[in-house]
């Protein structure tokens, strides 16, 4: 059974947290929460996520710096970030976030349908990439399965059975 791509949303505020779960609510998505950076790197140890969503300016390891260490992590380097954020006075923040890494940058207040559609993408863009990965994985099974057949059809041709029976017995997937 297939789980949900996950959503990793990431801010020092809870009542933002509620907003961006109700702004997702009706999404394939399973959305997780962490109430600062620390928190949401240990999140990222043991659970893949589609996307990020992260609050820029908090307390403690702010956002540049939590999304730094996403992208020096090889597990999590490519999971897509957009930072949110109520400064919109600075452009330098902004420049900072997509140096850090993000794939965009939002001020408050956004519009909820647009970080709605961005997250959908993302999560389409995950859900094709795990297929994608899954069916190469497939492919190399049969591929290891196909050669294990050609090397016992030739064992066969020599008269080989058991040797033939042996190879096909160890190439099962």
């Amino acid at each position: 059974m297939t789980s949900s791509p996950k959503v990793l949303m990431v801010d020092d505020r809870r009542e933002n947290l509620v907003a961006l779960a109700a702004i997702l609510q009706g999404l394939a998505v399973e959305p997780v929460t962490a109430s600062s950076g620390e928190e949401a790197l240990k999140r990222l140890l043991t659970d893949d996520f589609a996307v990020i969503l992260l609050d820029a300016q908090m307390p403690g390891m702010d956002g540049f710096e939590t999304a730094s260490h996403i992208k020096q992590r090889e597990r999590t380097r490519y999971v897509p970030i957009i930072f949110l954020t109520a400064v919109d006075r600075d452009s330098h923040l902004a420049f900072r976030g997509y140096a850090a890494g993000a794939v965009d940058y939002l001020t408050k207040p956004f519009d909820p349908w647009a970080l709605r559609a961005k997250v959908s993408v993302f999560v389409d863009l995950w859900s094709k990439n795990k297929l994608l990965t899954e069916q190469a994985a497939t492919a190399v099974k049969y591929a290891a399965l196909a050669g294990a057949v050609d090397e016992a059809l030739g064992l066969l041709e020599r008269g080989d059975v058991a040797e033939a029976t042996k190879v096909l017995g160890q190439a099962r997937p």
